[in-house]
Formats: structure tokens, sequence, C-alpha cells
């Protein structure tokens, strides 16, 4: 294994909970000239190959203030897992082979936001409701009819859709709807990677000659996109699939002697995407789940105060992908004590 290095003197944990500029000309001098010193090997003559998949670390949910800030318990939640994981990177950046990054995508018109739902009253259900089967059944809400032509429905459409995805969430098992505030909206400072982990992505790119990859996940209308993989719902009343699955996350897996995975949330879209890679390993080779190491100091559940908390979900979810062969460990104990390949 590669040795652990130093941190680079231009890294400031302190600013990793601000939004700010990455001064990419001066960030790449500084990476070519890390790469002579440290003598860093370019990422396609090393090995092992070892990739970072980084799951939806962006401004919506790791910065303070913004629209669905993850906090987790100690209310610092995501600033405190992207400390670790910038640290994380740099420390292993000559261990580190690739770095794939998702982005939750939305527009203003989607079935978890409130502009999609209108109750008897005329009002919109507030950030954080919980719509389940009875609710749509009973009335307590229904489409927006106002938004159909929007969508290239017609409000009976609409409506049908809902009352079927409602249901389809219901027999298989998964969250309810859930609305949630507006976050991460396409060319919105939200949507952005944040600053501090894209300049770390950066100056690893510089490094290891080793460009990132980019996941867009989230943008269709009709349905929820936690997985990296997949949607929540991906066929329409009459089965037609409207929304297919993404398979890079397995292609790195199949290609890699190691995938780490973290990001935002724990109890969200990084166990719904763990869940569903697992899924699919298991119908081509149950033991490809060993190459599979989950940073879990570098991840917090979604938990609002007095509202919803899915910290034992998060945590019963992670212990399940242990038990199928995965490893959980932490960005603070040498990569070379837990990634052996």
């Amino acid at each position: 294994m590669t040795p652990t290095l130093p941190i680079p003197p231009h890294y400031s944990s302190d600013r990793v909970e601000s939004v700010w500029r990455v001064p990419y000309e001066e960030r790449s001098a500084q990476a070519l000239e890390w790469r002579r010193r440290h003598q860093i090997e370019q990422a396609a003559a090393s090995s092992p190959r070892v990739a970072l998949f980084l799951v939806d670390v962006q401004n919506t949910f790791c910065i303070p203030d913004f629209e669905l800030f993850v906090g987790g318990h100690s209310g610092r939640g995501a600033v405190e897992d992207n400390q670790r994981l910038c640290g994380f990177i740099y420390q292993n950046l000559a261990g580190i082979s690739q770095i794939t990054m998702t982005l939750d995508t939305h527009q203003a018109y989607q079935i978890f936001f409130a502009s999609f739902l209108i109750g008897k009253d005329g009002s919109h259900p507030t950030p954080y409701t919980l719509v389940t089967r009875n609710d749509i059944r009973e009335g307590r809400w229904r489409f927006n009819p106002d938004i159909a032509a929007t969508l290239g429905l017609t409000p009976e459409q609409g409506q049908k859709h809902l009352e079927y995805y409602v249901a389809e969430l219901s027999n298989s098992g998964r969250y309810d709807l859930t609305v949630w505030p507006y976050h991460g909206m396409l060319g919105g400072i939200g949507h952005a990677l944040v600053s501090a982990v894209e300049e770390a992505v950066f100056f690893h790119s510089i490094a290891r000659t080793s460009p990132p990859d980019h996941i867009i996940k989230g943008f269709h209308p009709l349905t929820e996109h936690y997985s990296t993989l997949g949607p929540e719902v991906a066929r329409d009343t009459e089965g037609r699939l409207f929304a297919p699955r993404d398979r890079k996350l397995i292609a790195l897996v199949q290609h890699y002697d190691a995938v780490i995975i973290t990001g935002q949330a724990k109890s969200h879209c990084v166990a719904f995407t763990i869940r569903d890679l697992l899924s699919e390993l298991n119908t081509i080779d149950p033991g490809l789940a060993k190459k599979i190491f989950l940073l879990e100091d570098c991840t917090s559940p979604v938990v609002v105060p007095g509202t919803i908390d899915y910290t034992e979900a998060a945590d019963e979810a992670f212990e399940s992908f242990r038990a199928a062969g995965m490893h959980l460990v932490k960005s603070t104990d040498p990569m070379e004590t837990w990634l052996r390949v």
C-alpha cells in the first residue's frame, strides 16, 4: 500500500462549512509540485486500483443554513463529515485512483416538493410532511392540477400516478413519500459541490492525472431518486419504464480492486445506493461485496429535531451491509490498516 501523505498547507478545515471559489490555477501548480515532491504515480500506472465514490456532497446538504443541511445528532454532522473526508482524500492521495461523485439534481415541480400536492383547502404540504397511501385514499392530499400541463399530463393522469406511486412505495416496503424543502436546484448554489471537497477532488485529479466522474440523478419529476442506481419507482401506471437505472457504480466494483463509498445522507441516498448496489451484486457475484468499504465517519443521517430521526434506520442498514460482506471503516484509521486487496 502507498504511504499516508501529509495534508497540503493550503487546506483549512475551518473553511469546510463555507462556500468559496476554488483557485484552480494555483491549486493545479501546487498539485504538480506535490506530485513531484512525494513521487506520486499517475493513477493509470498504480496498483491496486481504488475508487472513491461520493454521494451528494453538495452545499444543499452540507452547509449550515442551506436548504437540507444534514446535521445528524451533533447538529454539525455534514460539516464534520467533510472535514474528515477532505483529510482522507489528501492523506490518501497516492492510494485513491479515481473519484466519482453524484449530484442530486432537481427542478421546481417534482413529486416530493410541495408544488406537486394540494390539500382540500387549497394549501400545499409543509416540508417534511409524510404522505401515506391512506392520505391519498382519503383525499388529504391530491395531485395539483395546475401543474399538469407543465408535466405533460392531464389532471386525471397526475392523480392516477400519485395514487399508484404511494401504493408502490408501500408495497415495496420503502419510506413513505416525503415532502422535502426545495433543494439541489439545477444551476443554483446549493447544487454545487462543497467548495473544500471540490478543491480536494481537483487537487487529486491533477496530482494523479485522473479526472473525476460525475453522475446526475433525481431530475425526473414523477419519482424520488435517493439511490444512485435508480429511482424509488421506475415504471409508470402502464408498466412502462420511465426512469432507467445507472450502472456506473456497478462497473466500478467490477473493474476496480476496491470501492470506498460515503456521502450524504447516510439514511437516504447513501443507504439506498448501497442497498441497490448489494442487490445487483448478489445477482452477478455475491463475493463482489467484499470489495466495498463504507467510510462510516464521513456520513450522517437525516435528523430534524422533534420531527424525524432516521439514525436507527441508517445504523440498521449499515449493519446489514456489513453482514453481507461489506466493510465498515473509518477515515481516521490509516487506509493500509483496513484496505487489503
